[in-house]
């Protein structure tokens, strides 16, 4: 008697037990912190206006047609879209942003001129790209910041003095500077807005055809819209312990 009245004082405790911890609140796992932090890739696409100031130089005669030595001015500004992909790591401390990013274009910058009665000259800015860091602060979702570097261009020159033509590719390597706004979507995707400058820098093209000379200064703006996806590590899923 004694014993079946233990067991079943034991049965009583042990189903109150259990419809006790049934009735407890269920805590649900904490929503993560959205956090810049993470490498990302995107692309972006934009417009762009440049200014090349030089001037055209002749030295001497156009091969059997006598010509008087010249000086003019050969400024171009050539204009066009750009587009083109980025990658990139962001590191966040508390609301400040640190990234470092690398971006290639392609570009439709060019323009063609007559500095010169007998000579035609055409200037074409088709590839560019840059290293980048970038120093931002974050609104939660909305990243303000400042970014420059290292920047190069793809430039191509091109001449035509009386049907005579001269071809002058060249790679050239300078700095840029500018900023920009960036929101976040979600913890994933972003969208940006950016401006820069880009200096190229000075170069001469010579000879040309002849005795012709052309010297340049490259510099740019652009404007840029563009999108980012962050690999954002997935948070460890909380474990509910069961008793």
């Amino acid at each position: 008697m004694f014993t079946r009245a233990l067991f079943a004082s034991a049965c009583t405790l042990a189903l109150a037990g259990s419809a006790a911890a049934a009735d407890l609140p269920v805590t649900p796992p904490p929503v993560p912190v959205f956090t810049w932090t993470g490498v990302y890739l995107g692309g972006q696409i934009g417009y762009g206006w440049g200014n090349d100031n030089g001037n055209a130089y002749n030295f001497g005669p156009l091969g059997p047609i006598a010509a008087a030595n010249a000086v003019a001015p050969s400024a171009t500004n050539p204009q066009g879209i750009v587009g083109g992909a980025h990658i990139g790591y962001n590191w966040q401390v508390t609301q400040w942003v640190l990234s470092l990013e690398g971006e290639v274009d392609g570009s439709g910058l060019n323009q063609s001129i007559q500095p010169l009665s007998y000579l035609y000259s055409t200037t074409d800015l088709f590839l560019q790209g840059a290293i980048l860091g970038r120093v931002g602060y974050a609104f939660d979702h909305l990243l303000i910041y400042a970014t420059g570097g290292w920047t190069s261009g793809a430039i191509h020159n091109s001449y035509n003095v009386n049907g005579n033509i001269g071809s002058y590719p060249t790679a050239r390597s300078g700095w840029t500077a500018g900023g920009g706004l960036e929101y976040a979507i979600d913890n994933n995707w972003s969208v940006r807005a950016e401006y820069r400058y880009s200096n190229f820098g000075f170069f001469y093209d010579s000879p040309i055809v002849y005795f012709i000379t052309q010297t340049h200064h490259w510099t740019e703006n652009q404007v840029k819209v563009g999108f980012s996806y962050k690999f954002t590590p997935t948070p460890p899923v909380a474990v509910v312990a069961k008793y």
